[in-house]
């Protein structure tokens, strides 16, 4: 398959039209492309609160807004799924569907038939548990495709090694990695997890970054990063497990070409077996043996 990780920069409409006419044209290109399978970055859906009036710096009301705007942000995409023929991981956004009346950062997944389903992250960094009051969904959702099996970490989940484990032993071949990372640091946290769980999990990892600068929104007001589509390096992949990346702020999609057949062959047979491995740490990490130095 072609898959397709943006790189993309948010912007306020004064109206949904101007939304529809930039979302229609991005899918369209990454489609024109061949890409079948299309990745937004996280808190993409913010967009949906542009046409409400607020102040800058007013971040309830910008989540409120792009949580009433999120049903028509993903009739949009589900049209847009269909019409193209492709699946397509929304932007996640506030979806006012957590404990105690607060939102959740939701992803929705779209296929040519309709939507699949939703992923809620799991894992909520300082910023939004300390300063937004977004709260963690509940659970992962691994998606049954005619693509194959997809899993979703959203940004900070990424970084977290047990979560891409369970998508993968529930048959995750392919992991969606959407962030929003202010600083280089933020980003890189993301890719080296997004490159690890590629690499633990004998998986592709998609990771699809917010870009550019958007005052507008308090706590996305600079964004840095470039997409990128990993792999396991291994038989069948580059020996660095970059498939595909593009230059750090640059806006656009990056694309690459995936055989999931190499995927199974590398869990099956590869030069390393990380994922059939993977128990084998538990035994070993119960184990610890202190040694010191006779000056200690």
């Amino acid at each position: 398959m072609r898959i397709a990780a943006a790189a993309y920069p948010i912007e306020r409409f004064e109206s949904l039209a101007g939304l529809e006419a930039k979302l229609a044209s991005w899918v369209a290109e990454a489609a024109g492309q061949g890409a079948e399978l299309l990745v937004f970055p996280e808190y993409a859906a913010i967009e949906a609160a542009g046409p409400a009036r607020l102040a800058e710096g007013d971040q309830e009301g910008i989540l409120r807004a792009a949580a009433e705007g999120r049903p028509a942000y993903d009739a949009l995409l589900d049209r847009l799924a269909r019409a193209h023929g492709v699946h397509i991981l929304s932007g996640s956004g506030p979806v006012y569907a957590g404990h105690n009346g607060r939102p959740v950062n939701r992803a929705t997944l779209f296929s040519p038939a309709g939507p699949i389903g939703h992923q809620d992250k799991c894992i909520m960094t300082r910023f939004e548990r300390e300063a937004m009051d977004v709260v963690a969904g509940a659970g992962l959702s691994l998606f049954e495709t005619a693509l194959g099996r997809i899993g979703v970490l959203i940004c900070y989940d990424s970084e977290f090694p047990l979560l891409g484990r369970a998508l993968a032993e529930a048959g995750a071949e392919i992991i969606l990695a959407p962030s929003a990372t202010e600083m280089e640091a933020g980003f890189t946290r993301v890719r080296v997890g997004a490159m690890a769980r590629a690499l633990e999990n004998q998986c592709i990892c998609v990771h699809a970054p917010l870009v550019g600068a958007s005052p507008w929104v308090t706590g996305l007001e600079e964004n840095t990063g470039r997409a990128s589509i990993y792999g396991p390096p291994d038989r069948g992949f580059p020996a660095n497990g970059i498939l595909a990346e593009g230059g750090m702020g640059q806006p656009g999609w990056v694309i690459a070409d995936v055989d999931l057949a190499t995927v199974r062959d590398l869990r099956a047979d590869g030069t390393v077996l990380n994922l059939s491995h993977w128990p084998e740490q538990a035994p070993q990490a119960a184990r610890i043996t202190r040694q010191r130095t006779p000056d200690a």
